[in-house]
Order: C-alpha cells, then structure tokens, then sequence
C-alpha cells in the first residue's frame, strides 16, 4: 500500500538537508553547494587509489601467472627424474629443465625484491672501474637463452677500443640483460635485435633495438611506471612482471646517465637507448695472483642447518660430492649443538627456524671456540636490508639469498684454503 511522503523514514543525511532547508533555505544552499564541491574535490583521489587498487590487482594476478608457469616444468621434469627407464639423455634433460626454472623463478623474487627498493629508494649500486665490454659479454650471456629459443638474429657492435667507465658491473648487466630480454619477448619468432655500444664525446651510448611490436604512441609515457606491460592480451602474454624497464631507469640514473624509449608506433619494433659518462684510463692494473687448483679441492667440514629438510638434503648431498664432509640440522638449537660437536668450518645457516632462530643460534655458536674459527653464512629467503644489518649484528660472515648459486659455493670453499680467519669477501648476485 502507498505510503505518506511524510511517514517514509529518511536517511540522516537527508533529514538533516530537509530540516536545514525548512529552517533557511539560504544556509541549506549553501551546505549543498560545499558538499558538492567536496564530492568534486575527492573524485580525482578516489579514482586514482581505484586505478592503483587496479594495477595492485593486476600485478599480483600477473605474479601468480608468472610463478606457475616455471613451477610445471619443474614438477615434469622432477616426475621424469623417478621414472625407472629413463636413459641418460633423458636424466640430462631433465636436470638442465630444473636448473633453467629455478633460474626464472630466482629472477623473479629478485625482480620483487627490487620492487620493494624501488618504491622505498634504497636500490644501491657498488662503485668499481670497469670495461663495458666484459658487462655486455655477462649480459648477452644470460639472454642467449631465450633469444635463440624464440629464433632471433642477435648482433652486437662494440667499438675496437675499450670503453672505460665507473659503476656496478652486476648491475649495469642486469640491465642489459633485461633489455635484451625484453626485446626477444616482444619480438615474433624470427625477429632481429640489435645491441650497438658507440662513444659520443665523453659518453657511451647504449642502444637496444628489435624488430619487435612496438609501443603504441599513447603508452610511451608510461614505459617506466611500475607493473606497465604494453600488452595485456592472451595471446601476447610476454612473461615478466614488467619492472625491468623502472628498475633500468633507476640503475641508470644512479649511475650518473639515462634512458630513453622510442618506437615509430604498433608493429614498427622499439629502441632503448643509455647513455653513460666515461671514464679517463687508469693506471695499469697489477696482475692478480693465481689460484692453486689443488687447494681448491681440500675436504671440508661443513655444516648445513635449515629446517626445509630437502634444501637441506639436497644441498649437503652437492657438497659431498664435491668431495666435502656434511652434518645436517633442522632447527637452531640442533645446529648449536652439531657445530660445538663437529667444528665445522663453514656454516651454512638458516635464519627462520623453529625452537632457536639463525641469529641466536649464529651468537651462540660464536660463543664456542671452534664456533669463533668458523666461516658462517646466512642462507635464507630473507634478503631485506634490515635482515641483513641483523645477520651482521648477529656475527655472520655473509647474507646469501637461497638458492645458492654454484660459482658462490665454490667460492666461499675456496675461501677457507686461505689464511686461518680469512672470510669471504661480501658481496653476490643483486639482491643479495
């Protein structure tokens, strides 16, 4: 049945208008007037945490994506690895298939942990002389893979003479590198791509070219915001997480140089290029002294603590093949008790486990004499800063990001030939 306009309940918003309007019609105008111009005021800001809430959205669906996708092979390849009849060639493959994913699945979180840098500007480089050439070697070296995967023509043009500037050679190939990935990603099958290093005047100019699909005119703008992919479709699904060309553009500017994109349009392919300051030649570097191959392969004691009982198992069978002695514990209290026993040399150490965490269990250790001779490592999925600043509070040697890659292992192996008390140096992959 109908209802009297007068009966009908009202919101207090509403009620408090009409009475505003029944007691002044000129106050009850205004009132309207300063809520409108406050709705106006806030619809720019709500949009934009809309548009932002979109791109978080989007960013983490991309994620999810990009994560499964090394993740089957890893499991085919592992299923392959059991099965009773498989040949030789087969137990290679399938090795190589492995250590490929875990490779992309390493740059991944390395690309999410810089996200985080990024956002809070704490992205660091480590100032050396260096030659470009020997960056642009590492970096080509790292996309090879997927250049001849997807069957594109690479060439790369370096000037007779070296190019000699200051930087972070880890770093500066890092970007290289995902340039050159980008470029074979959003280039067809069969495409070209093109790395040329020029000097112009006291600079060097870095250009990355590829017949590729190219930016649209109307998103060039947009190439070095966070998350900003240029195509989105399902059938162009590149792969990435699409921070390579923010975290380019921040390495760079660090460095003391820029970047810039251009494209002719959609379907006219893309160039990037970096310009850096040189540097003046350098005195003659002294030759640095040769390592004997015999001490590299003394035996060692080495103890692995890490409550993931395959990383652990897994990584204390690579050691005993290279020949070394391991003891394994799940837990910090264990591997306080295990390292007092046992004195190992290298200590391998997890920092989030159960029943006494890495950092108490590193202090503990050190407490020991034998604990106080030996090389211990952080090895962990924590790579923050602050982790790292507690690892050095705690008496670590070292903060490495799982996995460990082999050339570190062997390094910090080596290292414990060297004179009695000699840590490994710091350092590592970006991210570490």
């Amino acid at each position: 049945m109908p209802q009297d306009a007068a009966s009908v309940p009202r919101a207090p918003e509403t009620a408090r208008f009409l009475e505003d309007r029944e007691e002044c019609p000129g106050r009850a105008i205004d009132s309207s007037n300063a809520r409108c111009r406050e709705v106006a005021e806030r619809l720019p800001t709500d949009e934009s945490l809309r548009e932002a809430d979109r791109r978080k959205d989007e960013f983490l669906a991309i994620l999810a994506h990009e994560l499964r996708n090394p993740l089957a092979p890893i499991k085919n390849a592992a299923r392959l690895l059991r099965l009773p009849g498989a040949d030789e060639a087969t137990l290679t493959w399938s090795g190589e298939v492995i250590e490929r994913q875990v490779e992309h699945l390493t740059r991944l979180v390395d690309d999410l942990l810089d996200i985080s840098r990024i956002r809070r500007g704490t992205i660091e480089i480590q100032q050396e002389p260096l030659v470009l050439g020997e960056v642009v070697k590492r970096a080509v070296e790292t996309s090879t893979p997927l250049i001849e995967a997807r069957r594109h023509a690479l060439g790369v043009a370096l000037p007779a003479d070296p190019l000699r500037l200051t930087g972070d050679p880890l770093r500066l190939a890092q970007v290289l590198a995902n340039l050159l990935n980008n470029a074979a990603k959003f280039t067809e099958p069969g495409g070209r791509i093109d790395l040329k290093v020029a000097r112009e005047h006291d600079q060097v100019a870095i250009r990355v070219q590829d017949s590729g699909i190219g930016i649209a005119p109307a998103l060039l703008p947009l190439v070095f915001d966070l998350f900003v992919q240029a195509d989105h479709s399902w059938d162009r699904s590149k792969g990435g997480l699409g921070v390579g060309l923010t975290l380019a553009q921040r390495i760079v500017t660090l460095h003391g140089g820029t970047i810039a994109v251009t494209s002719a349009g959609t379907g006219h392919g893309c160039e990037v290029c970096i310009h850096l300051p040189l540097l003046g030649e350098p005195p003659p570097a002294a030759a640095a002294p040769a390592r004997d191959p015999a001490r590299s392969t003394s035996c060692h004691r080495v103890l692995v603590a890490d409550d993931n009982v395959d990383a652990a198992g897994s990584l204390a069978l690579v050691l005993q093949l290279m020949g070394h002695e391991v003891r394994t514990a799940h837990d910090g209290r264990e591997a306080v008790e295990m390292a007092a026993a046992f004195e190992p040399e290298l200590i391998l150490l997890d920092i989030g486990m159960p029943v006494l965490n890495g950092y108490d269990a590193c202090r503990l250790i050190r407490e020991h004499p034998s604990g106080r001779a030996a090389v211990i490592v952080a090895l962990t999925g924590w790579g923050q800063d602050q982790h790292k600043d507690a690892s050095r509070v705690a008496g670590f040697d070292r903060h490495l990001v799982k996995p460990i890659e082999p050339a570190v292992l062997t390094q910090l192996l080596a290292a414990l030939n060297g004179p009695a008390g000699a840590a490994p140096a710091a350092g590592g992959d970006p991210g570490q």
